[in-house]
């Protein structure tokens, strides 16, 4: 179906079925499309419903087809299904190609169609997290929390934690076990600003634990940051799921259980992020002292000079 010059909607051609219609398909649909020519094909399918034979509905449309044209025959598809019934119309496809409108360009479309939708980074590690649970048997349900999923302390992981509370140790790094399931001591120890960056993985996700020793207005401090580092991509997605979900229960239990109150929390990609500087700036971040003031706005334009009204003298007799 094409549009004449009189913009409405006519039969151009028809063609009777000789086999199936897959059969039928390419010898009686591809003859049918013109370049340049935007038009509607109707094919008649072999299934029915309780209207009779079900139709595919191909809207041809190609791209050196003038734009006009386009428009035209993208605002009257709904009105061309509304007449024919779109009861019976059981598939469309949208061609701008010729290589679309071939039953294996059909079936291209049927295979988009009908696979799922593509998913956001954090679906992706969700479904790559729970076909990994049956593989490892990770049974996240059973320890999962509203915040996250709670993975337990190691005996040492549990020491260090105490010993930098108690300032035996001023740096401690964890580690999860992603077979056991359980979170470990990578490192303790005493470490200085400027060497922090070296402790920090390339490869692979931790937690860090830093009491941050410095001054600050002229006053001495140690104040207790948490580290979140992930390297980017370069770990696995069920890593990246696990270490995102198990810090909040971590922290929860570094505060509440062993009792070390955490100030900053923070999460890094690179080591190089952590200088002394970066620190200064995130727990004391600068004030801004220089507060605009309130611009009285302008009244409205074009509205003249100011007008003086003296009272008139009566000159007439009373």
């Amino acid at each position: 179906m094409h549009f004449p010059w009189t913009e409405e909607l006519a039969l151009s051609s028809f063609k009777e079925a000789c086999g199936t219609w897959e059969e039928d398909y390419d010898s009686l649909v591809t003859p049918l499309i013109e370049d340049e020519q935007p038009s509607y094909i109707l094919y008649r399918l072999d299934s029915k419903n309780t209207s009779g034979y079900e139709w595919l509905l191909i809207s041809w449309s190609p791209d050196n087809s003038a734009v006009r044209q386009k428009m035209l025959y993208a605002s009257t598809k709904a009105t061309l299904k509304q007449e024919f019934g779109s009861g019976q119309i059981k598939e469309e496809l949208h061609a701008t190609t010729p290589d679309d409108v071939t039953l294996s360009g059909f079936r291209r479309h049927k295979r988009a169609a009908g696979a799922p939708a593509p998913l956001t980074s954090a679906e992706e590690e969700l479904a790559e997290l729970r076909r990994s649970e049956v593989g490892v048997g990770v049974s996240i349900d059973s320890r999962q929390t509203l915040s996250g999923v709670a993975f337990p302390l190691t005996d040492n992981a549990w020491k260090a934690i105490e010993g930098l509370a108690a300032q035996k140790y001023d740096y401690v790094q964890l580690r999860i076990d992603l077979n056991e399931e359980k979170i470990h001591l990578a490192d303790a120890g005493n470490v200085s600003i400027d060497k922090l960056s070296q402790k920090i993985p390339l490869d692979c996700a931790r937690y860090h634990l830093y009491n941050f020793k410095h001054t600050h207005e002229g006053d001495y401090l140690e104040t207790v940051v948490f580290i979140y580092s992930m390297p980017g991509y370069s770990c696995s997605i069920k890593e990246r799921m696990l270490y995102s979900s198990c810090k909040a229960p971590l922290l929860d239990s570094i505060e509440t259980q062993i009792g070390l109150p955490i100030i900053k929390k923070l999460e890094i990609d690179c080591g190089e992020e952590l200088t002394e500087a970066f620190l200064q700036d995130e727990i004391h971040p600068k004030k801004n002292l220089h507060r605009p003031k309130f611009a009285k706005p302008k009244g409205p334009p074009n509205r003249g000079a100011k007008r003086l009204t003296r009272p008139q003298e009566s000159t007439g007799n009373v």
